[in-house]
């Protein structure tokens, strides 16, 4: 057997359908689409958002206002009640050093610091953001807030 010999198996390939070529070859004529009306034209037929005249259902729905901001920075908050239960006085906490303490997630985006809760003792807090709250009590425990850049 060679390349050439090669042919698909009896039956298993059909000829394509050629309509509206005459009478003679078995649709012609009409080609199938019966005689006049909205699907015998070219582009007839209704489409998938059509429901009989009745208002579509995507029309029904109230719709749905402004959009997704694609640029989006989520941040993962951490609150300064939780440093101060985590951590003894004088560390410095930064992303990695939460991460290893199961504080935030590895890849969960840049972190925020917010100020609920109380802290009494002074740390060196390295985060991307800082709430108000949260830097005054940081600076009013005698510890340093400092901002770290986005792109980390």
């Amino acid at each position: 057997m060679k390349l050439h010999d090669l042919r698909p198996a009896p039956g298993s390939k059909r000829r394509r359908k050629r309509v509206g070529r005459g009478i003679a070859a078995g649709q012609g004529k009409t080609a199938g689409r019966g005689a006049k009306g909205q699907n015998k034209r070219s582009g007839g037929g209704k489409g998938p958002y059509f429901e009989g005249g009745q208002l579509p259902l995507v029309r029904r729905l109230p719709t749905l206002r402004g959009f997704t901001n694609i640029n989006r920075v989520r941040y993962q908050p951490v609150n300064i009640g939780l440093l101060a239960e985590r951590f003894e006085a004088g560390a410095e906490i930064t992303p990695e050093t939460l991460i290893e303490r199961r504080i935030i997630r590895k890849n969960g985006g840049p972190v925020v610091i917010l100020g609920e809760g109380a802290l009494d003792v002074a740390f060196t807090v390295k985060a991307h953001r800082f709430s108000a709250s949260a830097r005054e009590k940081i600076e009013a425990a005698g510890g340093v807030a400092e901002v770290l850049p986005l792109s980390d």
